[in-house]
């Protein structure tokens, strides 16, 4: 193992755990210039079992020599940090409560039509910008049978720190990418684009005209379920554009759920049988 003990917080190397931003890391959508950050020994795992490269990792002394010591092995000779608690907290900004970090190079992105190819379910996520959302959306989606995630130019990046962490590695395990690059290539081109390779669309909005969830008319051979923007919910064109709006029936008068938990309800009952 390449173990390189922490004697300066300020060394260049050290950057991409503390002093470039989320934004910097991703602007580049090409692998070559992208890096992320993977969170805990379960995450990684899940990340190196899925072919992703490490480029280094950033650890507390204690879990090097304790229980992350196969991870660490797993790395090869990348470069392996390692430091106290106190001195990392320094670096990161806060207590790395799970111990270890790894520094990822960005994947080569899938086309959309290589995501669509076999599958039966798809989530389709229009503008959610809560990594949180993002990364509990695609712990549902691989629980719960979706074969894969497409994502619209406006919404959070799957792999920054925040998504990757919550979705427990899931966004290395179900099959995902961006239908489109920019803001324009979604509603309109966007779902052409899928009604095209054979899936009927169902948007999940609060609409009068909403069919409930557990309509038989949504046993559809190939469906593509799109969700919506935190508080907003889907754009008017969205729904429009749409083959059917679905919605979940309330009771106590709840008007709706967190898009998170309304995508596991979702997915489980449009599963495909």
């Amino acid at each position: 193992m390449n173990v390189i003990a922490i004697t300066d917080p300020q060394a260049p190397q050290l950057d991409v755990y503390a002093r470039i931003n989320q934004a910097k890391m991703s602007s580049s959508r090409r692998p070559e210039d992208g890096l992320f950050i993977a969170e805990s020994a379960v995450v990684i795992g899940h990340a190196l079992d899925a072919g992703y490269q490490p480029v280094s990792l950033l650890m507390e002394r204690r879990q090097l020599e304790g229980k992350d010591r196969p991870l660490a092995q797993r790395v090869g000779d990348v470069p392996i940090y390692v430091g106290e608690r106190e001195v990392l907290s320094g670096i990161t900004g806060y207590a790395l409560t799970r111990g270890v970090l790894c520094a990822m190079r960005r994947p080569a992105l899938p086309t959309v039509e290589q995501v669509c190819a076999g599958a039966k379910r798809l989530a389709v996520l229009e503008g959610i910008v809560d990594g949180a959302n993002v990364g509990a959306i695609f712990r549902c989606a691989a629980a719960l049978g979706m074969d894969g995630v497409l994502v619209s130019p406006t919404c959070i990046d799957p792999l920054c720190r925040r998504s990757v962490r919550v979705s427990m590695g899931t966004v290395f395990q179900v099959p995902w990418t961006y239908i489109g690059e920019k803001k324009e290539d979604w509603p309109r081109a966007g779902l052409e684009r899928l009604h095209k390779l054979g899936f009927a669309t169902a948007a999940m909005a609060l609409d009068d005209r909403a069919v409930s969830i557990d309509d038989p008319r949504l046993e559809r051979d190939r469906l593509a379920l799109v969700l919506g923007t935190e508080g907003d919910g889907l754009d008017p064109e969205t729904i429009a554009r749409c083959d059917c709006t679905v919605c979940i029936p309330m009771a106590h008068g709840v008007d709706s759920l967190n898009v998170a938990a309304a995508s596991a309800v979702a997915f489980w009952q449009l599963r495909a049988r």
